[in-house]
């Protein structure tokens, strides 16, 4: 039988073994409590001082800039939450994930007014969409750097500095847990104010992230306690889960020129044996535009749920999705953006650093076949 082939990797990555091994390290000797005085405490809270040099360094962040969060998640909600809870207006996207869209709907249910900027039908936003309906009272606006669903690469900076030349006091946030690792980044320079990332998008854990802060910033606490990570995110930190977080950042900024590249080329030679199976396809966002590890395709008329499940037959995985979810049944905002008729089945194929060319090659005849059979 031959080897699984893992193409979902836009829902979560395998863990690196490097990074498994420095979580159990830290859960074996450095179990202390970072805040306490003695030994074991100066050793977790040495570690978690190395931690965050290693995410800032990735980011090209300050130290001083980083919140430990258990994910993207949290790392999202902290920002819708605590910037925009006196709000009067927020500005987010028509596609973002969904931690940034509900927690944007509940704070629309709590009086604030939200407006939601659509997408171009290629799957781009537009920076000037975002400049036309921010005001001088708009306290925020979130935007997706990488479009989880479609891999498009959203133009962040630019949006951020037009948002800003209407109204240089918004916080402007952005969603980096699909373009960490992928895209070159370097807050450094960044015209927006926040940032966030998740460790089991890298290759780390689950339950570890980061939330990457601007100096001069504000972000009120969601929850309160001991007053760890500056008050912003109390509670004793979960030391193994962020040196894990620390190492696979470190991995993933270094690997990243050359793993890029390589995904680049194996997404393309993907979709071009896809589609020369099947001309029909239609590949889903622009490509000029894709980030390097996601491929979405739509089949008219071929069901993505049966899809999903005739590719894992054959030891092909990937996600699956249509105009209307398959597992929740509700529609994709995303999808309906960009006018993907109800009766098209779309599966997301995401790759990773250590993808194959051999597994790329096995899961183009796995689709080909499949859609086939689906198709008569």
């Amino acid at each position: 039988m031959q080897p699984e082939v893992y193409l979902d990797n836009g829902a979560t990555t395998r863990v690196d073994e490097r990074v498994a091994q420095a979580a159990m390290e830290a859960m074996l000797v450095a179990w202390g409590n970072p805040s306490s005085a003695h030994k074991h405490g100066l050793e977790a809270a040495r570690r978690l001082s190395q931690a965050r040099d290693r995410v800032a360094q990735a980011l090209g962040a300050a130290p001083a800039e980083i919140t430990f969060t258990s994910g993207g998640t949290e790392a999202n909600a902290i920002v819708l939450g605590g910037v925009a809870a006196r709000a009067r207006h927020v500005v987010v996207s028509g596609f973002e994930h969904p931690s940034v869209a509900d927690a944007a709907k509940a704070l629309g249910e709590r009086g604030v007014e939200v407006t939601v900027v659509a997408p171009e039908r290629d799957g781009v936003l537009s920076p000037a969409a975002f400049a036309a309906v921010v005001r001088d009272e708009t306290a925020l606006v979130a935007c997706m750097w990488v479009q989880n669903e479609i891999g498009t690469v959203q133009p962040v900076d630019e949006i951020a500095r037009a948002v800003k030349a209407r109204a240089p006091r918004c916080h402007v946030h952005v969603d980096g847990v699909q373009a960490f690792g992928k895209l070159p980044i370097d807050v450094a320079d960044a015209a927006f104010d926040s940032l966030s990332i998740s460790a089991h998008k890298i290759h780390g854990p689950k339950g570890a992230g980061a939330l990457w802060l601007k100096k001069g910033a504000r972000a009120r606490p969601l929850v309160f306690g001991g007053g760890q990570e500056r008050g912003l995110r109390p509670g004793t930190e979960g030391v193994p889960g962020i040196v894990a977080l620390g190492l696979a950042c470190e991995l993933a900024a270094a690997a990243r020129p050359e793993a890029a590249q390589r995904m680049e080329e194996q997404r393309e030679r993907l979709w071009s044996w896809i589609v020369a199976g099947h001309p029909t396809a239609h590949r889903n966002g622009a490509a000029l535009h894709a980030a390097p590890h996601i491929l979405s395709v739509g089949f008219r008329g071929v069901p993505a749920e049966p899809l999903l499940h005739a590719l894992e037959a054959e030891g092909v995985y990937v996600s699956a999705g249509s105009a209307c979810h398959a597992k929740d049944k509700k529609p994709s905002a995303t999808l309906r953006a960009l006018g993907v008729p109800d009766d098209t089945g779309v599966i997301r194929l995401s790759l990773s650093r250590f993808t194959t060319d051999a597994e790329i090659e096995r899961a183009a005849a796995a689709v080909v076949t499949c859609v086939r059979k689906l198709s008569t």
